[in-house]
């Protein structure tokens, strides 16, 4: 990293990053779209059309290691003593969680491969059960004398169970894309992101299933990448200097999952759809989020045939007034875009020519620039309590406002008013976006030119047993594409099921 750059982010952990102002949460009708049932059928067609030409594909972001969804597990193999029965029904959060992961071991899609692991070792989990050597079963689970699950990303740890085999979120994400990006050649593009730690393992399970999905004509064109080294962020400590590791080394950190944003552009992709790795379900609930997909990719498609009509009439009719008037209710009304305070309106017959000219000039130049960006329509989903961030409109320093996805670290909580507008939110975000990242010319967007660099977030971690300060660059779906014009579809409850913890795959959805 270039010293220059250092200094920059160091200037940030002093200053902080300005809170976004809320100005109400997106709501059905404000803000978020409801599909009517008739418009369904025109809008799957408009989404086929693309497909079939082979436009669309998919991004997972799949880096993250399952580590914390063995939380409660690690911290019971990492205590001190035996486990007991005494011990795992004393009624500790770790203590319930473990005694329920115990109790439900057989339901799980891994158990198969934990029996053959401890064949190796002349045991059975039930023997272990029985001996209450919960210690060693757990240690078995998560260790890579066993499974290895701990250390696993979570791409890789087996998730449902098929009558014939048994399915990771890399293979559910494999199918999902077959349904709805196969176009008529047959051949599925997938990009995921992963560390550079797990890259073997990935190809290894990658290419043992393959010839699975490969079936009727279709061919699967796989693509992996690494998180840059270049958007990594140094470590301050609490005083805002360099924080340096116990060799006298400065601390770099990733930069989050903002930093996929080049990794996307690297793509040159042009429809997009991106979904969390771990945001997956069995084949008997599929047809839900293949119908969902499909209708929000086939309104992507009809506000892009929108946009893309309108800026090729700003070039050849320029500042023609009625094309204007039409723009701008089109910017208001389904953009959800408030205009800036001091941008001129449309002159009236009593305004000068040359004043005239101006004004539309510069509303032309405007508008031209507010449709000539990347695209985005993000799923929402009724909030029922779960965390993460949600649609809002924001209010920008020009009086103008926009549609955002906000987390609440990017909102000053201490403010009632902007607290209370959080907290009503009636939606949130479930990580359920497709992107158009094309113009008008079918050039690829440089997507850093969208991003917003003040929309960064700054946490506390520690490090070596001492507190250090860590830098995230805006999120992919947050600052990242704070400058994209942004539609808020709502989706249903049941497109959205991640897996967070073990435990969380013995809910109904996930069991087959």
């Amino acid at each position: 990293m270039k010293p220059a750059d250092i200094e920059t982010q160091l200037d940030r952990f002093r200053k902080g990053f300005p809170d976004l102002e809320i100005d109400r949460p997106a709501t059905i009708g404000d803000g978020i779209v409801r599909i009517p049932d008739e418009e369904e059928m025109r809008l799957t067609d408009r989404f086929h059309q693309a497909q079939k030409e082979g436009r669309v594909m998919k991004f997972v972001p799949a880096s993250g290691a399952a580590s914390r969804m063995f939380k409660s597990l690690q911290a019971m193999l990492n205590g001190n003593g035996e486990i007991t029965k005494e011990h795992l029904e004393s009624g500790s959060e770790d203590a319930e969680f473990t005694r329920t992961f115990l109790d439900n071991l057989k339901t799980f899609a891994f158990y198969e491969d934990l029996v053959d692991a401890l064949k190796g070792h002349g045991t059975h989990p039930d023997e272990l059960l029985k001996k209450e050597d919960y210690r060693a079963l757990l240690s078995f689970v998560l260790e890579d004398k066993g499974l290895g699950l701990a250390s696993l990303p979570k791409a890789l740890i087996p998730f449902h169970r098929y009558e014939d085999h048994r399915r990771t979120p890399l293979e559910e994400h494999l199918v999902e894309a077959i349904a709805y990006t196969q176009p008529e050649n047959g051949h599925v593009r997938i990009h995921y992101t992963i560390s550079p730690e797990h890259k073997e393992a990935f190809d290894r399970r990658l290419d043992a299933v393959r010839p699975r999905y490969e079936t009727g004509g279709i061919r699967l064109h796989v693509e992996t990448s690494f998180q840059k080294p270049e958007t990594d962020t140094i470590a301050a400590d609490p005083d805002n200097q360099p924080f340096l590791d116990d060799d006298g080394n400065p601390v770099f950190r990733p930069g989050g999952h903002g930093a996929l944003l080049v990794n996307l552009e690297e793509l040159k992709g042009d429809l997009v759809f991106i979904k969390n790795i771990d945001n997956v379900v069995p084949d008997r609930l599929k047809d839900v989020t293949y119908r969902y997909k499909k209708l929000i990719g086939g309104y992507l498609l009809t506000l892009q045939d929108k946009i893309f009509f309108y800026l090729k009439e700003l070039e050849r009719q320029g500042a023609e007034s009625q094309l204007i008037d039409e723009i701008i209710a089109f910017v208001r009304e389904e953009l959800h875009v408030k205009l800036p305070d001091d941008l001129p309106s449309l002159p009236d017959d009593d305004t000068d020519e040359a004043q005239a000219d101006a004004q539309r000039s510069e509303l032309v130049r405007w508008l031209f620039d507010r449709l000539n960006r990347p695209i985005r329509v993000c799923g929402m989903v009724i909030n029922e309590g779960e965390p993460g961030g949600g649609p809002f409109v924001v209010r920008h320093g020009d009086g103008s406002t926009s549609l955002q996805i906000v987390e609440s670290a990017q909102v000053n909580m201490e403010n009632n008013a902007q607290k209370q507008i959080f907290e009503s939110s009636t939606h949130f975000n479930p990580v359920d976006l497709v992107c158009s990242l094309r113009d008008y010319q079918g050039r690829p967007f440089e997507l850093e030119d969208y991003r917003d660099p003040e929309t960064g977030f700054i946490s506390m971690k520690s490090f070596q047993g001492r507190d250090l300060k860590a830098l995230e660059l805006p999120g992919l779906w947050n600052g990242s594409m704070a400058r994209w014009n942004t539609v808020f579809v709502e989706v249903p409850a049941d497109t959205f099921h991640p897996v967070k913890t073990v435990n969380d795959l013995l809910r109904e959805e996930h069991r087959n």
